[in-house]
Protein backbone atom coordinates (compact mmCIF):
# COMPACT_ATOMS: atom_id res chain seq x y z
CA UNK A 1 0.00 0.00 0.00
CA UNK A 2 2.12 2.92 -0.92
CA UNK A 3 2.45 5.95 0.78
CA UNK A 4 2.12 8.32 -2.02
CA UNK A 5 -1.70 8.75 -3.74
CA UNK A 6 -2.33 9.72 -6.93
CA UNK A 7 -4.47 12.83 -8.59
CA UNK A 8 -7.80 11.71 -9.58
CA UNK A 9 -11.01 13.39 -9.67
CA UNK A 10 -13.28 14.04 -6.42
CA UNK A 11 -14.99 11.12 -4.85
CA UNK A 12 -18.54 11.57 -4.29
CA UNK A 13 -19.32 11.63 -0.36
CA UNK A 14 -21.32 8.84 -0.92
CA UNK A 15 -18.92 6.49 -2.78
CA UNK A 16 -21.28 6.03 -5.30
CA UNK A 17 -19.90 4.63 -8.84
CA UNK A 18 -20.87 5.81 -12.42
CA UNK A 19 -23.72 3.50 -13.53
CA UNK A 20 -21.45 1.55 -16.18
CA UNK A 21 -18.60 0.37 -13.70
CA UNK A 22 -20.98 -2.90 -12.26
CA UNK A 23 -22.30 -3.58 -15.85
CA UNK A 24 -20.89 -7.09 -16.82
CA UNK A 25 -20.00 -7.45 -13.05
CA UNK A 26 -21.61 -11.18 -12.79
CA UNK A 27 -18.92 -12.31 -15.07
CA UNK A 28 -16.02 -10.80 -12.76
CA UNK A 29 -14.56 -12.48 -9.27
CA UNK A 30 -15.07 -9.53 -6.45
CA UNK A 31 -12.32 -9.60 -3.55
CA UNK A 32 -11.72 -7.72 -0.85
CA UNK A 33 -8.38 -6.04 0.50
CA UNK A 34 -8.74 -4.99 4.15
CA UNK A 35 -5.57 -2.56 5.33
CA UNK A 36 -4.61 -2.64 8.98
CA UNK A 37 -1.61 0.60 9.14
CA UNK A 38 -0.42 -0.01 12.54
CA UNK A 39 3.62 -1.51 12.83
CA UNK A 40 5.14 -1.80 16.14
CA UNK A 41 8.44 0.05 14.53
CA UNK A 42 9.08 1.50 11.18
CA UNK A 43 11.12 -0.78 8.29
CA UNK A 44 14.08 1.05 7.08
CA UNK A 45 12.98 0.21 3.45
CA UNK A 46 9.20 0.54 4.02
CA UNK A 47 7.37 3.29 1.70
CA UNK A 48 3.84 1.88 2.64
CA UNK A 49 1.27 3.91 4.41
CA UNK A 50 1.72 2.48 7.70
CA UNK A 51 2.35 4.40 11.32
CA UNK A 52 3.62 3.52 14.46
CA UNK A 53 2.10 4.72 17.57
CA UNK A 54 4.70 7.04 18.22
CA UNK A 55 3.67 8.16 14.59
CA UNK A 56 0.21 8.77 15.52
CA UNK A 57 0.25 10.09 19.11
CA UNK A 58 -1.65 13.52 19.23
CA UNK A 59 -2.31 13.33 15.46
CA UNK A 60 -5.80 11.08 14.99
CA UNK A 61 -6.86 10.92 18.40
CA UNK A 62 -9.18 8.00 19.85
CA UNK A 63 -10.03 8.15 15.84
CA UNK A 64 -7.23 6.66 14.92
CA UNK A 65 -6.66 3.96 17.88
CA UNK A 66 -5.68 0.07 17.35
CA UNK A 67 -8.39 -0.30 19.83
CA UNK A 68 -11.44 0.25 17.84
CA UNK A 69 -9.59 0.10 14.28
CA UNK A 70 -11.81 -2.79 13.46
CA UNK A 71 -15.30 -1.42 13.88
CA UNK A 72 -13.81 1.53 11.83
CA UNK A 73 -13.21 -0.61 8.71
CA UNK A 74 -16.34 -2.93 9.55
CA UNK A 75 -18.10 0.62 8.74
CA UNK A 76 -16.34 0.40 5.19
CA UNK A 77 -17.38 -2.64 4.40
CA UNK A 78 -21.11 -1.88 5.11
CA UNK A 79 -20.64 0.86 3.20
CA UNK A 80 -19.18 -0.76 0.50
CA UNK A 81 -22.65 -3.34 0.04
CA UNK A 82 -24.30 -0.12 0.13
CA UNK A 83 -22.34 1.62 -3.35
CA UNK A 84 -22.41 -2.42 -4.73
CA UNK A 85 -26.30 -2.38 -3.97
CA UNK A 86 -27.56 -5.36 -4.83
CA UNK A 87 -24.39 -6.86 -6.56
CA UNK A 88 -25.31 -11.41 -6.18
CA UNK A 89 -21.37 -11.88 -6.29
CA UNK A 90 -20.13 -14.16 -3.22
CA UNK A 91 -16.48 -13.05 -2.22
CA UNK A 92 -13.75 -15.27 -4.01
CA UNK A 93 -11.06 -13.67 -2.08
CA UNK A 94 -10.08 -11.57 1.20
CA UNK A 95 -7.00 -10.22 1.81
CA UNK A 96 -5.78 -8.95 5.20
CA UNK A 97 -2.53 -6.60 4.84
CA UNK A 98 -0.93 -3.92 6.30
CA UNK A 99 1.21 -2.96 8.46
CA UNK A 100 1.31 -5.66 10.35
CA UNK A 101 -2.19 -7.14 10.67
CA UNK A 102 -1.17 -9.39 13.08
CA UNK A 103 -0.58 -6.19 16.01
CA UNK A 104 -4.56 -6.44 16.30
CA UNK A 105 -6.44 -9.26 18.05
CA UNK A 106 -7.18 -12.44 16.16
CA UNK A 107 -10.77 -11.71 17.04
CA UNK A 108 -10.59 -8.46 15.41
CA UNK A 109 -9.58 -9.74 12.08
CA UNK A 110 -12.25 -12.64 13.01
CA UNK A 111 -14.82 -9.67 13.05
CA UNK A 112 -13.35 -7.98 9.82
CA UNK A 113 -13.67 -11.31 7.75
CA UNK A 114 -16.95 -12.10 9.20
CA UNK A 115 -18.68 -8.70 7.84
CA UNK A 116 -17.61 -9.31 4.52
CA UNK A 117 -19.33 -12.76 5.27
CA UNK A 118 -22.01 -11.55 6.52
CA UNK A 119 -22.56 -8.25 4.24
CA UNK A 120 -21.59 -10.33 1.13
CA UNK A 121 -21.16 -13.95 1.70
CA UNK A 122 -17.79 -16.45 0.73
CA UNK A 123 -17.46 -18.48 -1.97
CA UNK A 124 -17.49 -21.64 -1.00
CA UNK A 125 -13.92 -22.23 -2.29
CA UNK A 126 -13.03 -18.48 -1.03
CA UNK A 127 -9.14 -17.81 0.00
CA UNK A 128 -9.06 -15.59 3.09
CA UNK A 129 -5.22 -14.47 3.48
CA UNK A 130 -3.77 -12.36 6.31
CA UNK A 131 0.04 -11.19 6.33
CA UNK A 132 1.81 -11.67 9.92
CA UNK A 133 5.04 -10.61 11.21
CA UNK A 134 6.44 -13.51 12.62
CA UNK A 135 7.10 -12.35 16.06
CA UNK A 136 3.35 -11.07 16.10
CA UNK A 137 2.02 -14.05 16.38
CA UNK A 138 1.84 -17.53 18.53
CA UNK A 139 0.03 -21.15 17.82
CA UNK A 140 -2.94 -19.60 19.94
CA UNK A 141 -3.21 -16.92 17.81
CA UNK A 142 -2.71 -18.55 14.56
CA UNK A 143 -5.24 -21.66 15.60
CA UNK A 144 -8.15 -19.02 16.46
CA UNK A 145 -7.25 -17.53 12.77
CA UNK A 146 -8.00 -20.71 11.56
CA UNK A 147 -10.96 -21.48 13.55
CA UNK A 148 -12.61 -18.13 12.63
CA UNK A 149 -12.45 -18.72 8.91
CA UNK A 150 -8.33 -17.70 7.43
CA UNK A 151 -6.94 -20.64 5.17
CA UNK A 152 -4.00 -18.85 4.18
CA UNK A 153 -1.00 -17.03 6.01
CA UNK A 154 1.71 -14.89 4.31
CA UNK A 155 4.94 -14.63 6.75
CA UNK A 156 7.19 -11.74 6.29
CA UNK A 157 10.41 -13.49 6.46
CA UNK A 158 12.84 -11.09 3.96
CA UNK A 159 16.58 -12.59 5.11
CA UNK A 160 17.40 -15.62 6.86
CA UNK A 161 20.69 -13.52 7.67
CA UNK A 162 20.94 -11.54 10.77
CA UNK A 163 23.00 -8.70 9.58
CA UNK A 164 20.71 -8.49 6.52
CA UNK A 165 17.44 -8.00 8.63
CA UNK A 166 19.66 -5.61 10.55
CA UNK A 167 20.15 -3.13 7.42
CA UNK A 168 16.30 -3.75 6.80
CA UNK A 169 15.45 -2.83 10.52
CA UNK A 170 13.12 -6.24 10.72
CA UNK A 171 12.74 -6.96 13.95
CA UNK A 172 12.17 -11.09 13.86
CA UNK A 173 15.04 -13.31 14.37
CA UNK A 174 16.26 -15.71 12.20
CA UNK A 175 14.87 -18.95 12.24
CA UNK A 176 11.24 -17.35 13.75
CA UNK A 177 9.32 -17.50 9.78
CA UNK A 178 10.58 -21.14 9.60
CA UNK A 179 8.70 -22.06 13.32
CA UNK A 180 5.52 -19.80 12.27
CA UNK A 181 5.21 -22.34 9.21
CA UNK A 182 5.32 -25.27 11.53
CA UNK A 183 2.69 -23.49 13.97
CA UNK A 184 0.22 -22.33 10.91
CA UNK A 185 0.40 -25.75 9.34
CA UNK A 186 -0.43 -27.29 13.05
CA UNK A 187 -3.24 -24.96 13.36
CA UNK A 188 -4.73 -26.43 9.99
CA UNK A 189 -3.34 -23.79 7.28
CA UNK A 190 -4.00 -25.33 3.93
CA UNK A 191 -1.37 -22.52 2.40
CA UNK A 192 1.76 -20.78 3.50
CA UNK A 193 3.98 -18.03 1.74
CA UNK A 194 6.90 -16.75 3.07
CA UNK A 195 8.05 -13.38 1.70
CA UNK A 196 12.08 -12.88 0.57
CA UNK A 197 13.73 -9.81 0.18
CA UNK A 198 16.78 -9.65 -2.47
CA UNK A 199 19.59 -7.64 -3.10
CA UNK A 200 20.07 -5.74 0.34
CA UNK A 201 22.96 -4.00 0.97
CA UNK A 202 25.52 -6.01 2.36
CA UNK A 203 23.94 -9.11 1.08
CA UNK A 204 26.16 -11.58 -0.89
CA UNK A 205 25.30 -14.66 -2.90
CA UNK A 206 25.83 -16.85 -0.02
CA UNK A 207 23.74 -15.04 2.01
CA UNK A 208 20.99 -15.18 -0.41
CA UNK A 209 21.02 -18.87 -0.42
CA UNK A 210 21.02 -19.48 2.98
CA UNK A 211 17.84 -17.21 2.85
CA UNK A 212 16.16 -19.71 0.41
CA UNK A 213 17.26 -23.03 1.98
CA UNK A 214 15.83 -21.82 5.11
CA UNK A 215 12.58 -20.83 3.38
CA UNK A 216 12.23 -24.43 1.86
CA UNK A 217 13.60 -26.02 4.92
CA UNK A 218 10.23 -24.60 6.19
CA UNK A 219 7.92 -26.33 3.50
CA UNK A 220 5.80 -23.56 2.23
CA UNK A 221 3.62 -24.50 -0.59
CA UNK A 222 4.25 -20.35 -1.68
CA UNK A 223 7.30 -18.09 -1.93
CA UNK A 224 7.66 -14.79 -3.02
CA UNK A 225 10.90 -13.29 -3.63
CA UNK A 226 11.13 -9.61 -5.17
CA UNK A 227 13.81 -6.86 -5.35
CA UNK A 228 14.67 -4.45 -3.08
CA UNK A 229 13.40 -0.83 -4.05
CA UNK A 230 14.99 1.77 -2.68
CA UNK A 231 12.38 4.20 -2.14
CA UNK A 232 12.86 8.33 -1.83
CA UNK A 233 12.05 9.11 1.61
CA UNK A 234 12.97 5.90 3.49
CA UNK A 235 15.48 5.77 6.43
CA UNK A 236 17.18 3.20 3.84
CA UNK A 237 17.21 5.74 1.16
CA UNK A 238 18.80 7.95 3.44
CA UNK A 239 21.29 6.11 5.07
CA UNK A 240 22.32 4.91 1.16
CA UNK A 241 22.84 8.90 -0.03
CA UNK A 242 25.24 9.20 3.34
CA UNK A 243 27.21 6.53 2.14
CA UNK A 244 26.41 4.49 5.57
CA UNK A 245 25.69 1.45 3.22
CA UNK A 246 26.25 0.29 -0.25
CA UNK A 247 23.43 0.53 -2.90
CA UNK A 248 23.11 -3.13 -5.25
CA UNK A 249 22.28 -2.29 -9.09
CA UNK A 250 20.99 -4.28 -11.73
CA UNK A 251 23.30 -7.26 -12.09
CA UNK A 252 23.08 -8.20 -8.69
CA UNK A 253 19.90 -8.40 -9.03
CA UNK A 254 19.62 -10.03 -11.74
CA UNK A 255 22.04 -12.45 -10.75
CA UNK A 256 19.95 -13.36 -7.71
CA UNK A 257 16.94 -13.95 -9.39
CA UNK A 258 18.84 -16.58 -11.61
CA UNK A 259 19.71 -17.75 -7.71
CA UNK A 260 16.08 -17.99 -7.03
CA UNK A 261 14.77 -19.83 -9.71
CA UNK A 262 16.95 -22.03 -10.07
CA UNK A 263 16.22 -23.04 -6.25
CA UNK A 264 13.29 -22.83 -6.27
CA UNK A 265 12.70 -24.89 -9.47
CA UNK A 266 14.53 -27.48 -8.53
CA UNK A 267 12.91 -28.36 -4.94
CA UNK A 268 9.31 -28.30 -7.01
CA UNK A 269 8.32 -24.71 -7.22
CA UNK A 270 7.09 -23.33 -10.08
CA UNK A 271 6.85 -19.83 -11.42
CA UNK A 272 3.57 -18.63 -11.99
CA UNK A 273 3.91 -14.58 -12.05
CA UNK A 274 7.31 -13.49 -11.91
CA UNK A 275 7.93 -12.81 -8.29
CA UNK A 276 6.07 -15.77 -7.36
CA UNK A 277 6.41 -19.49 -6.92
CA UNK A 278 4.37 -22.28 -5.72
CA UNK A 279 4.74 -26.01 -5.45
CA UNK A 280 0.43 -26.46 -6.96
CA UNK A 281 -2.01 -24.15 -8.93
CA UNK A 282 -4.00 -24.29 -5.85
CA UNK A 283 -0.90 -22.70 -3.66
CA UNK A 284 -1.25 -19.50 -6.12
CA UNK A 285 -2.27 -16.36 -4.47
CA UNK A 286 -5.50 -16.04 -5.63
CA UNK A 287 -5.94 -12.15 -4.87
CA UNK A 288 -2.89 -11.59 -5.95
CA UNK A 289 -4.19 -13.04 -9.71
CA UNK A 290 -7.41 -10.41 -9.15
CA UNK A 291 -5.06 -7.52 -9.51
CA UNK A 292 -2.77 -9.12 -12.19
CA UNK A 293 -5.44 -10.30 -14.56
CA UNK A 294 -8.09 -6.54 -13.76
CA UNK A 295 -11.03 -8.02 -11.47
CA UNK A 296 -12.89 -5.80 -8.83
CA UNK A 297 -11.50 -5.90 -5.95
CA UNK A 298 -13.00 -3.05 -3.08
CA UNK A 299 -9.78 -1.78 -0.90
CA UNK A 300 -10.87 -0.83 2.78
CA UNK A 301 -8.96 0.98 5.26
CA UNK A 302 -6.82 3.87 5.64
CA UNK A 303 -4.77 4.60 2.15
CA UNK A 304 -6.42 1.58 0.27
CA UNK A 305 -7.14 1.41 -3.46
CA UNK A 306 -10.22 -0.14 -5.06
CA UNK A 307 -11.23 -1.12 -8.88
CA UNK A 308 -14.73 -1.98 -10.08
CA UNK A 309 -15.15 -2.00 -13.55
CA UNK A 310 -12.71 0.42 -15.03
CA UNK A 311 -12.99 3.12 -12.31
CA UNK A 312 -10.31 2.83 -9.50
CA UNK A 313 -10.26 5.27 -6.21
CA UNK A 314 -8.14 5.15 -3.35
CA UNK A 315 -8.66 6.35 0.09
CA UNK A 316 -7.71 9.32 2.14
CA UNK A 317 -4.22 8.08 3.95
CA UNK A 318 -4.36 9.09 7.71
CA UNK A 319 -5.94 6.64 9.67
CA UNK A 320 -7.54 9.91 12.00
CA UNK A 321 -9.05 11.07 8.31
CA UNK A 322 -10.15 7.97 7.67
CA UNK A 323 -12.32 7.05 10.74
CA UNK A 324 -13.44 10.68 11.21
CA UNK A 325 -14.76 10.60 7.47
CA UNK A 326 -16.60 7.16 8.03
CA UNK A 327 -17.93 8.51 11.21
CA UNK A 328 -19.68 11.22 9.88
CA UNK A 329 -21.15 9.24 6.97
CA UNK A 330 -19.10 9.90 3.94
CA UNK A 331 -16.89 7.66 2.26
CA UNK A 332 -12.97 7.80 2.96
CA UNK A 333 -12.33 7.97 -0.55
CA UNK A 334 -9.93 10.92 -1.55
CA UNK A 335 -10.47 10.43 -5.17
CA UNK A 336 -11.02 8.44 -8.31
CA UNK A 337 -10.45 8.08 -11.74
CA UNK A 338 -12.28 6.41 -14.46
CA UNK A 339 -10.13 4.43 -16.83
CA UNK A 340 -10.52 4.69 -20.60
CA UNK A 341 -10.55 1.96 -23.02
CA UNK A 342 -7.07 2.37 -23.73
CA UNK A 343 -5.38 2.63 -20.55
CA UNK A 344 -7.50 -1.03 -19.27
CA UNK A 345 -5.72 -2.14 -22.20
CA UNK A 346 -2.40 -0.64 -21.88
CA UNK A 347 -3.06 -2.10 -17.70
CA UNK A 348 -4.16 -5.49 -19.49
CA UNK A 349 -0.62 -5.67 -20.99
CA UNK A 350 1.44 -4.60 -18.39
CA UNK A 351 0.06 -7.34 -15.31
CA UNK A 352 -1.19 -10.52 -17.72
CA UNK A 353 2.64 -10.34 -19.32
CA UNK A 354 4.36 -10.71 -15.99
CA UNK A 355 1.96 -14.51 -14.98
CA UNK A 356 3.03 -17.20 -16.41
CA UNK A 357 0.49 -17.75 -19.50
CA UNK A 358 1.18 -14.51 -20.38
CA UNK A 359 -0.77 -12.08 -22.38
CA UNK A 360 -3.47 -12.59 -25.12
CA UNK A 361 -1.70 -11.18 -28.50
CA UNK A 362 -5.06 -9.68 -29.32
CA UNK A 363 -4.07 -7.11 -26.58
CA UNK A 364 -1.40 -5.48 -28.84
CA UNK A 365 -1.53 -2.56 -31.42
CA UNK A 366 0.25 -2.97 -35.18
CA UNK A 367 3.44 -1.54 -33.42
CA UNK A 368 3.37 -3.31 -30.04
CA UNK A 369 2.92 -7.20 -32.29
CA UNK A 370 6.37 -6.10 -34.49
CA UNK A 371 7.86 -5.38 -31.03
CA UNK A 372 6.73 -9.22 -29.62
CA UNK A 373 7.87 -10.61 -32.52
CA UNK A 374 11.16 -9.22 -32.15
CA UNK A 375 10.56 -10.03 -28.39
CA UNK A 376 10.42 -13.80 -29.97
CA UNK A 377 13.81 -13.29 -31.93
CA UNK A 378 15.81 -11.69 -29.27
CA UNK A 379 14.76 -15.06 -27.11
CA UNK A 380 12.83 -12.80 -24.54
CA UNK A 381 9.08 -14.29 -25.48
CA UNK A 382 8.47 -18.49 -25.45
CA UNK A 383 8.12 -19.89 -29.22
CA UNK A 384 5.47 -21.97 -28.83
CA UNK A 385 2.87 -20.02 -26.81
CA UNK A 386 4.08 -16.78 -28.72
CA UNK A 387 2.75 -19.06 -32.16
CA UNK A 388 -0.90 -19.93 -29.80
CA UNK A 389 -1.75 -16.49 -29.74
CA UNK A 390 -0.32 -15.63 -26.55
CA UNK A 391 3.17 -13.39 -25.22
CA UNK A 392 4.84 -15.36 -23.14
CA UNK A 393 8.12 -14.39 -21.19
CA UNK A 394 11.16 -16.66 -21.18
CA UNK A 395 13.53 -16.81 -18.51
CA UNK A 396 15.63 -14.48 -19.82
CA UNK A 397 12.50 -11.70 -20.65
CA UNK A 398 11.84 -12.05 -16.91
CA UNK A 399 15.07 -10.61 -16.00
CA UNK A 400 13.80 -7.66 -18.55
CA UNK A 401 10.12 -7.65 -18.14
CA UNK A 402 10.17 -4.01 -17.75
CA UNK A 403 12.14 -3.09 -20.71
CA UNK A 404 9.54 -6.09 -22.77
CA UNK A 405 6.25 -4.33 -21.61
CA UNK A 406 7.40 -0.92 -22.76
CA UNK A 407 7.77 -2.56 -26.21
CA UNK A 408 4.92 -3.94 -26.72
CA UNK A 409 2.07 -1.19 -25.37
CA UNK A 410 3.52 0.62 -27.94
Amino acid sequence: MPSALPDGEPMPEDGSLPSHALAGAADRPLGFYLHVPYCATRCGYCDFNTYTATELRGSGGVLASRENYADTLIDEVRLARKVLGDDPRAVRTVFVGGGTPTLLPAADLVRMLGAVREEFGLAEDAEITTEANPESVDPAYLAELRAGGFNRVSFGMQSARQHVLKILDRTHTPGRPEACVAEARAAGFEHVNLDLIYGTPGESDDDWRASLEAALGAAPDHVSAYALIVEEGTQLARRIRRGEVPMTDDDVHADRYLIADSVLAEAGYDWYEVSNWATSEAGRCLHNELYWRGADWWGAGPGAHSHVGGVRWWNVKHPGAYAAALAEGRSPGAGREVLPQEDRRVERILLELRLREGCPLSLLAPAGLAAAGQALADGLLEAGPFGEGRAVLTLRGRLLADAVVRDLVD
